[in-house]
Formats: structure tokens, sequence, C-alpha cells
């Protein structure tokens, strides 16, 4: 490790080198800031310190600090100057200089204990910012760690409700990635595609509360029938809203109430999806029958990728329609359940919407 002296006075110059290498520093030498700036920009990252003057030829002493902090914030720097104002020391400290020391210099065990100081303030500062790092990467990797366990929530809470009619519970995971993949042809955020991903295999998590008898039912639906299996959108909404219950239901009584974030756009998203999968774009749908754009654009797409997943998958109830079969019947619903926007996009992605049935197979 070395100091770089900075100094037009030579016979001061070699001085300095001379003592400080007698405590064993290694030593750089310029007889003005442009030299000095080029020596340290070749000797960092080894320059452990700098001795620089203010007034110097062809660039003084402030210029220097100045560029000198551009290249190493964290370079210790000290003023050896005859100038000796207030004012100039001051300038010099604002500029980046640590530390300020008059000419002309009698006793050197000045600049030792000055040296010292600045380099042991410089030993502190790397600590520091090491043990900064060191908590950050932590919290990074909490975090992470927490991330993931969430993640891992989100897909065991999906699956409960899936495993009912669909014991593979591929389909919640095949609806997450396809509204993703819609979501991003739509121009949605790329973050927002992410969030989408992970909230829509929630979209039917209300079918726990949905008594077996009537979610396998191989015949039509009774009436009453009927009517508690469309409550599983208000189930789902409660389920990821408040814990207290009587605040679960009211966030779930309107859809806007439903959409608030509450510090939580994750669950907010989950319970909008949870809530309106089963609006349609004619205004007939279910539990609100909020019509065309009312619908937030999330939860068109998600009614669609539900309508035509299950359609391609087999139940205990219905045959696995074809690929054509499917796409017909999604264009003939252009307009009246379907956002034509979302048909659209699923027709010029249908092939990839393919691969990932495909490779989520089950």
């Amino acid at each position: 490790m070395s100091v770089l002296v900075v100094d037009d006075e030579e016979g001061l110059r070699r001085s300095l080198c001379a003592f400080l290498e007698d405590m064993d520093y290694g030593t750089l030498e310029a007889a003005d800031g442009r030299q000095g700036l080029k020596m340290l920009e070749a000797g960092l990252p080894g320059v452990e310190a700098a001795i620089v003057d203010l007034n110097m030829p062809v660039m003084d002493g402030y210029a220097f600090l100045a560029h000198a902090r551009e290249l190493a914030p964290d370079l210790p720097t000290i003023v050896l100057s005859g100038v000796g104002v207030v004012e100039d020391a001051v300038r010099a400290m604002r500029a980046g200089a640590w530390d300020f020391i008059t000419k002309p210099l009698h006793d050197f065990n000045i600049l030792q204990l000055t040296l010292g100081k600045v380099l042991e303030r410089a030993r502190l500062l790397r600590e520091n910012r090491a043990y900064q790092q060191r908590l950050e990467s932590m919290v990074c990797e909490r975090t992470a760690e927490i991330e993931r366990t969430r993640r891992q929530i989100i897909q065991r809470l999906s699956r409960a409700a899936e495993y009912k009619d669909n014991e593979t519970g591929m389909h919640v995971i095949r609806v997450g990635e396809i509204s993703a993949l819609l979501g991003r042809a739509l121009g949605l955020p790329e973050d927002r595609c992410d969030m989408l991903r992970q909230c829509a295999p929630l979209h039917d998590v209300g079918k726990i509360g949905i008594p077996d008898s009537i979610l396998l039912k191989p015949g039509s639906l009774e009436a009453g029938e009927w009517d508690l299996m469309r409550r599983h959108c208000a189930f789902g909404c409660e389920l990821l809203g408040p814990l207290d219950r009587d605040e679960a239901r009211a966030s779930c009584a309107s859809h806007l109430a439903a959409r608030e974030e509450d510090g939580n756009p994750f669950l907010a998203l989950a319970r909008t999806l949870a809530l309106l999968h089963h609006e349609r774009w004619d205004g007939t749908g279910y539990p609100f029958g909020l019509p065309g754009r009312d619908v937030p654009m999330e939860a068109r797409i998600v009614s669609l990728v539900d309508v035509y997943d299950a359609l391609r998958s087999e139940r205990p109830y219905k045959r696995c329609f074809t690929r054509d079969e499917c796409r017909d019947t999604i264009v003939a619903g252009s307009g009246t359940q379907f956002d034509p926007a979302v048909v659209q996009v699923f027709l010029d992605n249908l092939d990839a919407i393919e691969a990932i049935r495909e490779r989520w197979a089950g």
C-alpha cells in the first residue's frame, strides 16, 4: 500500500516521501494535481492515502480533491498547505479533504498523527460498510426465504381447492402461467404479470367452502345448489381478506372494496380474481353483474383462461375438449362472455398456451 504525495516543492516532497518510507509506507509523488490524478488512477486500489498541496501549477489542490473524490470516494486525503487561512481550509474540506495541516511543517510527528487518524477512520468506514453489506445480504436472503415460503403457501392453498375435483392440482398452475402470458401480450407491466402468475391460481380457492356433493355432481345443479356454487367467489375473497370475519365480509361486499390494497397489493389482486373471475363482458356474470371494463383486466384474463383450461381438461362429469373445440367456444363467447381484446391475444398466442398445457400436464 502506498501514500501519494502531491506538492510542487521538490525538497518538501522528497522529505515527506523519505519520512513515510521510514514508517514502512510505499510512496508515489507528483509535482502537480494533474500528475497526481494520473498516478492515483494508475495506482488504485493500492493507494492508501494522499497528501496534497493547495497552490500548485497546472492543477491546484482543490481541483485534485474534486477529481480524486470521483475516482476514489473513500480515499483519505490530507491537505498540507501554506495558505493558513480558515476559509481555504474549509473550502478544502468541502472539496473532499479529510484533514488539514499548515506549512511550514516543523514537526513531522504531526503528519504521523494526522495520517494515523485518517487511516483509522478509513478502516472504520470499510468495516462499517462491510458490516452493512453483510446485514443487507442477510436481509436479502431472509426476504428471499420469506418469498419462497409465501409462494409455497400460495401454491398449497390454491391446490387445496383444486384437489377437490382435480387431484393433480395442475389446473391452477396452468391458469397462472397462461394468465401471465396473456397479461404480457396485453401490455401489462412485467411486475404485474408476475403478480398475476402468482395470484391467478387462487381464483377458485373459495371452492373449499363448497360441498363435494355439489362440486362433483355429474348432472345439472338444482337452483339452490347453483346458488351455493356461485358463492365460491365470495368465499374465496373472504378467505383472502382480513382475519376478522366481519371485516373480511365487508371487504368483499363490493367489487371496489375488494380491490383496495390496504398495504398489500398481492392480496388485493388475489381477492379481486377470486371474487370477479365469473363476471362477463356483457354484464350478465356473477356475483355483481359488472359490465365490460368495470371488471379489472386481470379478472377478464383469468375468466377466459379458467374456462379454456377447464374445457381442455377431463373431469369426472365431462370429457376433455379438443383444441379446436375450445378455440371455437372461446371465439363464440367474444363480446358476450369474454373481452374481445383478451380473446384476440388468446388466439394470437394459442400455440404458446398449448405448450404451457403440455409442460404442466396432469
